[in-house]
């Protein structure tokens, strides 16, 4: 068996993760300094770090002052570790920064720190603007947009470039989306100098929650607590069937607790995940797919979520806790789809587990690493007692840091602590900036109300009925969800598509929660799947065959939605704790339904009227109601019970030397 494992194992060379990980994902692009430059960033990034902790220890400024700071900290980072071309290496070996890309930094300082020193005279002057502030905030856009490009990708910047031309040219543009238009110095001067755009509520959150829960993953990565989820997935399902790819969701699930980054977390745990499946028998596809769409779930996993359940909760206007608490149930049903699905595979190619001898073993696991999750756990404890969030989050950073000291390679010496801030605010760039050029976005929205606009456009197209409704803000939410971070996306499909939702009496919450789903599924479904493409490298599978199997994969974020917004139920909405226990409970029997049906595999091979039957039957059972329930049980039992005697008849004329062979 060790031979054959070494021979599987042989075929496979190995991938350049991180050139996989550049080539998807922007933010991991940046230059790796030395010498001077080196020092000059990490002192940058520090003091950017350290900004971040005293404003949340000792009091936040005023928004004129928060959000510009926090810009023009990104910014000059940005346009010194992101570069406008392939930087050329120093005569002492190391790399040297352009001059445009300096001259760059150096201007985003003076226009940033211009705002900083003008605003309270552009307060009194009441919209009166001069000359010198045209200029200044005509460049702070083209800084942020050019920033976005580098560090974001180009799609968000074409959408953004697109509501700003919308912005200008609305007496061209037909029909409902008809507006008068505006002159360019009244859209830069809204933009830049009000708190309705750039400095808007997105770079808001940015500059304070989603900073400091950042630099809380840093910290909490740098105790080793994403060796402790891999250690503790492999103990726990390396050894059932299809047992790799099992532990590519559960460890997705646990890592997306601290990351919201499905390309990053892609790269990062399927760089082993997805050769021990392969190694184990799955298709290359399908074992990108598996890691992609789990990768993926993180960013609906509480209570991170991607950082955009912090946006979430100031859009509409409920703490965060109540976020994360909807959050919960989709988030289980999301991973409980994938791991059926996995587990149908797996019985169905016949694919076993690892050995008991390749795995840790859970106790010893345990005992040796369960201390690691305690800042986590305090964030947490701390959210549900009615800590704000940056409250809970300085106290899981100061968890970290105990805990860190418990074992002497994870101890936070001085040079380890720099580090971390370092790694702290290289982490939020490309938020930040997703977070600005969403604030253009939402700047043209509340200039032109093309957001009401488009919500009575989705409406006529749809007949005021909820379901074509459902299907077309989807669509749109996934289009405009196609290569934007999760902040963005969020940020973009629930100003432009939740208002149609909402205009016909769907739950605030249950409107903003269907948006952010397809926004951020638009990740692994094609043409534009970049953490299914990045699976794909990995593989060495065909990308769109990889994207259409993770597609398939998170069936449950194509269903869960449709559930939430017709039964509110599900996103502990006016829910009773029997209810939420009983819709837990059927609702993952039904995802095993779902799941049984997509794989066409159950007890053992299903025909189509099975396959039906058992995909109606998990569906009811998904909806909350006690009818629903046991018409979905109903069906549920009647194929258990058919596919159970076929696999005993199959069995019973099966000879010994055929179950040998």
């Amino acid at each position: 068996m060790q031979g054959t494992d070494e021979k599987l194992s042989a075929t496979f060379t190995p991938v350049d993760v991180d050139a996989v990980l550049e080539k998807y994902d922007p933010e991991s692009r940046y230059l790796k300094l030395t010498g001077n430059w080196a020092t000059l960033v990490k002192i940058i990034a520090v003091c950017f770090s350290l900004f971040q902790l005293y404003t949340a220890m000792f009091g936040l400024f005023t928004a004129q002052i928060q959000r510009p700071t926090h810009l023009m900290f990104a910014l000059t980072l940005i346009y010194l570790l992101y570069p406008t071309r392939k930087p050329k290496r120093a005569g002492s070996g190391g790399l040297q920064i352009h001059p445009v890309d300096i001259a760059l930094s150096l201007l985003s300082i003076a226009v940033a720190s211009y705002s900083l020193f003008t605003y309270e005279n552009l307060m009194e002057t009441a919209g009166l603007y001069s000359t010198t502030d045209y200029i200044m905030a005509a460049l702070g856009i083209l800084l942020t947009l050019e920033a976005t490009r580098r560090i974001v990708g180009l799609p968000i910047v074409i959408i953004a470039s697109l509501f700003l031309t919308y912005a200008l040219l609305g007496p061209y543009f037909p029909g409902f989306l008809n507006h008068r238009g505006y002159e360019i110095k009244r859209i830069v001067t809204h933009l830049w100098f009000t708190t309705e755009g750039i400095m808007g509520i997105p770079l808001g959150v940015s500059s304070t929650f989603i900073f400091l829960f950042i630099l809380f993953g840093a910290f909490l990565t740098s105790t080793g607590i994403m060796t402790f989820f891999i250690d503790i997935s492999n103990a726990i399902a390396g050894w059932a069937s299809g047992g790799p790819a099992k532990v590519a969701v559960l460890t997705s699930a646990l890592e997306g607790t601290v990351s919201g980054s499905s390309v990053a977390n892609t790269v990062g745990s399927g760089s082993f995940t997805i050769p021990m499946m392969k190694r184990l028998g799955y298709r290359p596809e399908f074992a990108g797919a598996v890691e992609a769409a789990a990768s993926t779930g993180g960013q609906i996993m509480p209570p991170v979520m991607g950082a955009a359940a912090f946006l979430m909760a100031e859009f509409i206007g409920v703490p965060y806790v109540e976020i994360a608490k909807a959050a919960v149930i989709p988030a289980l049903l999301y991973f409980t789809g994938i791991w059926v699905v996995v587990h149908f595979e797996a019985k169905k190619c016949g694919l076993k587990g690892l050995s008991r001898a390749e795995l840790p073993n859970l106790w010893h696991v345990l005992k040796k690493d369960s201390y690691l999750i305690f800042p986590l756990v305090a964030i947490i404890y701390l959210l549900v007692e009615g800590f704000t969030p940056m409250r809970a989050a300085l106290g899981g950073l100061g968890l970290c840091i105990v805990v860190s000291m418990f074992r002497k390679a994870t101890r936070l010496n001085l040079t380890k602590l720099l580090n971390t801030l370092e790694a702290g605010a290289r982490g939020a760039l490309g938020v930040a900036l997703a977070c600005a050029t969403a604030g253009i976005i939402v700047g043209v929205v509340t200039l032109t109300g093309v957001g009401l606009k488009m919500g009575d456009g989705l409406l006529a197209l749809s007949g005021g009925l909820l379901i074509p409704t459902l299907i077309f803000t989807m669509i749109t939410s996934l289009i405009l969800g196609m290569g934007a971070p999760t902040t963005a996306n969020y940020i973009i499909t629930s100003t432009c598509a939740a208002p149609a939702i909402l205009a016909l009496g769907v739950p605030v919450l249950a409107a903003h929660m269907f948006v952010f789903y397809f926004g951020i599924i638009a990740d692994i479904t094609p043409p534009v799947a970049l953490a299914a493409f990045a699976g794909a490298a990995i593989a060495k599978a065909n990308p769109m065959k990889t994207g259409i199997e993770a597609s398939k994969l998170a069936i449950a974020a194509f269903i869960v939605p449709y559930i939430f917004v017709l039964s509110p139920e599900i996103l502990m909405i006016n829910a009773t704790p029997w209810g939420i226990a009983q819709t837990t409970i059927t609702a993952i029997m039904g995802m095993i339904g779902v799941g049984a049906a997509v794989e066409g595999w159950y007890w053992t091979r299903m025909s189509w009227w099975e396959r039906i039957t058992i995909l109606a039957g998990g569906l009811l059972l998904i909806v909350p109601g006690t009818t629903t329930d046991l018409i979905g049980l109903g069906l549920m039992a009647l194929i258990t019970v058919i596919q159970y005697y076929r696999t005993r008849t199959a069995k019973t004329v099966t000879t010994p030397s055929d179950r040998i062979s």
